[in-house]
């Protein structure tokens, strides 16, 4: 049997990232053998990876890369926020951002079977190798390629991303202005209740409807109008839908650094002060955890039922 150094733990620890009794078992059972100990603990991460799968996982991060005129941004879950803070995350996150840039992939499975950022294994090799490092549950949740003109921002330590797409030329684009306008509209959308749509004339019909049929529904609650007909109530309650229109579509909310302005006149006048027209032409919004029921159990509860169970 070779003769296992601390020195050669400590380097596959440096490799690998795993713990150092890990590495320690995974040299004896490969008699020392430094690649096939790599091996074992990766055939391990799988089957970490595999017990893990059950598990809640809705903290992670948001993440945005820009390189030119293009931008990938990723939501990354795990199971706890301080993996968030973990550098070796961050930079796994990194590296899928590069590879979706590099690969274009169409969605998450096309993504999987890529080759991860400099490396000749796959994204989801290299996804199950981090389970394994880390000890929690990851996953690649969602991300979104935009190309144009573009600006982004990241909110919270990763909490929040946005990139909006803009339409203009190129003069517009190269003046300080621009990008200062640019980044005011990144920060109006993730500052408050994330609009559904740009303007107006994008609201489907029957979310306009539907947005009716609440009002509608609420006016019966009121004593004095009870009793009167729909189509009535309609006609009635109609002139609230602009405060609908003002919470779902980005021109129509008011400015956040202005609030006598709205989104729509603040970037009009901006365009007009630069000499040339500017139109939103797309935004995407990603919020951590969005959609996804968070176990209730804090991680203090779970120490204590592991103390009471020795």
């Amino acid at each position: 049997m070779a003769q296992i150094q601390a020195k050669d733990v400590a380097e596959l620890r440096a490799k690998t990232g795993c713990g150092m009794m890990d590495c320690k078992k995974a040299l004896v059972e490969a008699d020392g053998n430094f690649e096939e100990a790599v091996k074992i603990l990766r055939e391990k991460g799988l089957s970490v990876a595999a017990k893990k799968e059950g598990r809640i996982a809705a903290e992670g991060l948001v993440d945005i890369l820009v390189e030119g005129n293009v931008a990938a941004m990723i939501e990354v879950n795990s199971e706890t926020d301080f993996v968030a803070k973990n550098a070796s995350f961050q930079e796994f996150v990194k590296g899928l951002l590069r590879t979706i840039i590099a690969e274009k992939p169409a969605d998450v499975d096309a993504l999987m079977a890529c080759r991860f950022d400099g490396t000749e294994e796959t994204v989801e090799a290299a996804l199950k190798d981090k389970i394994f490092v880390i000890g929690e549950k990851l996953s690649i949740r969602r991300f979104v390629l935009v190309e144009g003109t573009l600006a982004t921002y990241i909110h919270g330590m990763g909490t929040t991303g946005v990139i909006v797409s803009f339409d203009t030329d190129e003069e517009v684009k190269s003046k300080p202005g621009f990008a200062e306008m640019a980044k005011n509209i990144t920060l109006q959308i993730a500052a408050g209740s994330p609009p559904s749509y740009i303007a107006q004339k994008d609201v489907p019909q029957s979310a306009v409807d539907e947005e009716l049929a609440i009002l509608v529904a609420q006016a019966k609650n009121d004593p004095k109008l009870a009793n009167k007909p729909d189509e009535i109530l309609k006609k009635i309650v109609s002139g609230k839908i602009g405060k609908f229109y003002e919470r779902v579509c980005l021109l129509d909310q008011p400015y956040v650094k202005d609030d006598s302005l709205t989104v729509g006149k603040y970037i009009a006048e901006t365009a007009k002060a630069l000499g040339g027209n500017v139109a939103v032409k797309s935004f995407v919004i990603f919020e951590k955890g969005e959609g996804i029921a968070k176990r209730e159990e804090n991680f203090a509860d779970e120490i204590a039922k592991m103390v009471n169970k020795g």
